[in-house]
C-alpha cells in the first residue's frame, strides 16, 4: 500500500457508496483515525434507508423513511458528494463520477452495492423499499379477491433469502384463508443458520400452515403456474420473488464473471494499491447488511493503520445475524456454525444489542438514536433473532 507514505496532511479517503457498508466505514473511521483522515463521501442519491424495515411497511408496521447523507456526513466532519461512481484510475489515484466529475484520492472504499435484476420471468420482484407500496395494493387486492394461493418462491441465484420467509409470514398472518407456499432452492428453510435455526423457522411455517417445497428451482411464471426445476410445474394466482443480484462492474476495478470485486479479508481489491471494497457490491457470496457492515470495519481498521492510527487491524470474520418479522408472537434463537457447519445453539433471548435489523459495530447505535426519523409508529415488530458463525465461508471464499 502506498497510503502510508502521505505526510504532512490528513490521508484523504473517498467513500463510494451511501448504504450500510458506506456508513459504518465512515463513522469507524472517524472513530479509529479521527482528525488523521479527510472524508469525501460520495453517493448516487441523498438519503440513506433503512432498507431491511421494507418488509414490515406493507403490513401497516410504520412508514420507512430516508436519512439525508449530507447531514450525516457533516455531522461526521465530512464532506458529501452527490454521484454515481463511474470509473477509477487507480494509477493517479482517480474516481469519475456519473456527472463526468474527476474525485481525487488517496485511499478509495467501494462500497456502492449490487444492482437488483428481476429472477423470474412473470413474478413480482420484491426488491426493497421501492416495492413496499406495490406490495401492499397486492396484499389489499389479494383480501378482496377470490385468490387461493400465493407462493413465494427463492431462486436459485439468491444467497440471502430471510426477506422473503419474512414476507410469507406476515401474508400468512394477514389473510389466514389465503394457501401460502415457499418454494426454494434449499434443502431446508434459512439452512444458511444451520439446523436449530432452520428447525425453528420450520415449526414457525407450520404453525402458520405454510407449506414448504424445498430443493425446487423456480424459473418462470406464466398462465398461472409456476415453472420449477427438476420438471414440476405449481399452480398459482400470484407469485413473488427476491431479485437476482449483479455486481457493479466499474470500469478501472476488477471483477468476476457477474460483476462483483473480489477483495483479501482486510478488504483490498485484489490486484490494486489504496482501494478497498465492501458489502454487496464484493464477490462474497451471502449479501446482507451486517455482514457489509463487518467488511466496512475490517477495510476502515486497514485504512485507518496507513492514516497512522494505533488500531489493531482485525480482518473480515463474517458472523451472520438476522432479526425475522414474522408478524407473530416473538421468538429468539440462536444458530452458530463451527467450521465443520454444525449448529451450536438455541436461545431465547435477544443476541445483540440494540436488537436491529442492521447489526454494525458503529452504524446501528447511530441508527438507533435516529429510530424515530427512520420510522413511523408502532414500529413494533416481532420476530426470530438467530445467528451464525461464517467463517467457514469466508475461509473457504
Amino acid at each position: 500500500m502506498n497510503a502510508g507514505s502521505t505526510t504532512g496532511r490528513p490521508l484523504h479517503v473517498l467513500i463510494a457508496g451511501g448504504g450500510v457498508a458506506g456508513l459504518e466505514a465512515l463513522l469507524a473511521l472517524k472513530r479509529h483515525a479521527q482528525e488523521r483522515v479527510s472524508i469525501e463521501l460520495m453517493a448516487a442519491e441523498p438519503q440513506f434507508w433503512y432498507r431491511p424495515l421494507a418488509v414490515a411497511e406493507p403490513f401497516g408496521l410504520g412508514n420507512v423513511h430516508g436519512l439525508d447523507l449530507s447531514e450525516i456526513a457533516d455531522e461526521c466532519s465530512a464532506l458529501f458528494t452527490l454521484g454515481r461512481l463511474d470509473s477509477v484510475d487507480p494509477e493517479r489515484h482517480v474516481a469519475r463520477s456519473s456527472a463526468a466529475t474527476e474525485l481525487d484520492y488517496d485511499v478509495l472504499l467501494i462500497a456502492v452495492g449490487a444492482r437488483a435484476v428481476e429472477s423470474i420471468p412473470g413474478a413480482f420482484t420484491f426488491r426493497g423499499p421501492a416495492d413496499s407500496e406495490a406490495f401492499g395494493s397486492l396484499l389489499e387486492e389479494l383480501a378482496e379477491s377470490e385468490a387461493k394461493r400465493v407462493v413465494f418462491a427463492v431462486p436459485g441465484a439468491v444467497g440471502w433469502p430471510l426477506p422473503l420467509y419474512e414476507l410469507a409470514l406476515q401474508t400468512a398472518t394477514r389473510l389466514p384463508t389465503l394457501e401460502v407456499v415457499v418454494v426454494t432452492h434449499e434443502e431446508v428453510p434459512l439452512e444458511l443458520f444451520g439446523l436449530a435455526a432452520s428447525s425453528a423457522i420450520a415449526k414457525l411455517l407450520a404453525d402458520r400452515r405454510i407449506r414448504v417445497r424445498t430443493s425446487s428451482y423456480p424459473v418462470a411464471f406464466q398462465n398461472r403456474s409456476l415453472l420449477l426445476t427438476p420438471d414440476w410445474e405449481l399452480e398459482a394466482d400470484h407469485v413473488i420473488a427476491l431479485p437476482r443480484l449483479k455486481g457493479p462492474r466499474i470500469e478501472g476495478i476488477p471483477s468476476d464473471s457477474q460483476g462483483f470485486i473480489p477483495t483479501d479479508g482486510s478488504g483490498c481489491v485484489a490486484g490494486l494499491e489504496d482501494v478497498f471494497a465492501a458489502g454487496d457490491a464484493t464477490a462474497f457470496p451471502v449479501k446482507q447488511g451486517g455482514l457489509a457492515a463487518q467488511q466496512a470495519d475490517a477495510a476502515a481498521e486497514e485504512i485507518a493503520c496507513l492514516a497512522g492510527a494505533d488500531v489493531a487491524a482485525e480482518p473480515f470474520r463474517p458472523v451472520l445475524r438476522g432479526l425475522i418479522l414474522t408478524g407473530g408472537t416473538p421468538l429468539y434463537a440462536r444458530a452458530e456454525l463451527s467450521r465443520a457447519g454444525l449448529p451450536a445453539s438455541v436461545a431465547t433471548d435477544a443476541l445483540w444489542w440494540p436488537p436491529a435489523k442492521i447489526v454494525g459495530r458503529y452504524l446501528a447505535p447511530f441508527l438507533a438514536e435516529r429510530s424515530g426519523a427512520i420510522l413511523d409508529p408502532p414500529g413494533q415488530f416481532e420476530g426470530i433473532s438467530v445467528e451464525a458463525d461464517l467463517s467457514s465461508l469466508a475461509a473457504a471464499k
